[in-house]
This record gives structure tokens, sequence and C-alpha cells, in this order.
């Protein structure tokens, strides 16, 4: 999701103002988190805050945004793919991977939100939609025999991005390849996952 830039103070745009806010979430808990605390880490005034935004509130609801809106369109591109089931979820988990990576404070805020303000509670219901389409996905690749039967398939996508989200908690840019890590922990996952072929 793109957003409007409005400058307020210079230096302080939408932009940095929402970064700043991310950090500070992510590091105190957004309900531990106050516009005194924000003022503080961005070095403005709260005044200058509310110049982008109605309140804390609504820097969480566009960071969660940030990073659902980018989920989906990244499972709209798959969807469009002509491409067996099995190959359009493997591409879903290596894109959802690369996306983490480039939006990481954003997702990492979204996967800790717990449903306690209207923004938490409408983010996690499209998780919830998100999940849903996975697991549709894992039932087609099923069918189709490429993933093993006796698959659950909301089971085997929540397991899948199990997986994939435990990497907010341990990966750190260093100058690393992203696309070794997506293709390391595809080749994990679906190692599992696949069905075995006779002669495997």
């Amino acid at each position: 999701m793109q957003v409007s830039v409005r400058r307020g103070r210079p230096g302080h745009d939408l932009e940095s103002v929402l970064r700043g806010a991310v950090k500070v979430f992510n590091e105190r808990g957004y309900d531990g988190t106050s516009m005194e605390d924000l003022s503080r880490e961005l070095g403005i005034t709260k005044s200058a805050i509310y110049h982008h935004v109605t309140g804390k509130e609504e820097l969480l609801r566009l960071a969660v945004d940030r990073a659902l809106d980018g989920l989906f369109a990244v499972l709209d591109e798959i969807s469009a793919m002509e491409a067996p089931a099995i190959t359009r979820l493997e591409e879903l988990a290596r894109r959802s991977v690369l996306l983490l990576v480039a939006e990481l404070p954003f997702v990492t805020l979204l996967l800790r939100v717990r449903g306690n303000t209207s923004a938490e509670r409408r983010a996690l219901a499209r998780r919830r939609s998100f999940d849903a389409a996975v697991a549709d996905l894992v039932t087609q690749a099923r069918d189709e025999g490429d993933l093993r039967p006796d698959l659950d398939p909301a089971l085997a996508a929540r397991l899948l991005y199990g997986v994939i989200n435990s990497v907010v908690e341990w990966y750190r840019p260093r100058g690393g390849r992203p696309g070794e890590l997506a293709d390391s922990i595809v080749a994990v996952a679906f190692d599992g996952l696949r069905r075995r072929r006779y002669g495997d």
C-alpha cells in the first residue's frame, strides 16, 4: 500500500512518522505506547504528528494495512497464474517470504496484533481471509495429487505460514540474499507437504 505524503515539519512526512511509530510499537507494544512516546522517538511535537494522522490507532491501521495489502497483492498475482496449484502455492510461499523481508517491521507488527482495537480486529479478519485462501490452494494441490492426501488443508496452511512468519523472530538483514532465504524455506516446508511418489 502506497502512503500518500503530506508535508508537516521539514523532514517529517507521513512515511517517516509511520516508520517511527512502527519501530516504537514493535519495541514497546502498541498498548504500551503513548503519543508522548511517539513524539519523543520522532523528535517532533504531538501536534506535528496529528498533522498527518488522527492518532496512534490510525498509525496502527496504516502499518498493518501495508503488510496485508502486500500479501493480498501477492495472492492476486498468484491467482492469475496458469499453473498447477502446487506451483502457485510454492510461489505464494516464496513471494510471502520476500515481502516479509522487504516490509519486516510492518509484518512484525501485524503478527503481534491481538484484537484489542477496531484496527486490530479488522486486521485479524483480513488475516483469516488470507489464511482461508491459502487453505483453498492447499486443497486444490492435494486434489490434483501433488500434496499428501492425509493433509488437513487448514492445518497445512497454518503450519506453512507458521514457518514463514517465524522469520520475523530471528531474521536480521545483514546484506544476505532474501531470495536464498525464500528458496530454503520453500524447500524445507514442501519436502514435508509433497506427496511421495514411488521411487522417490
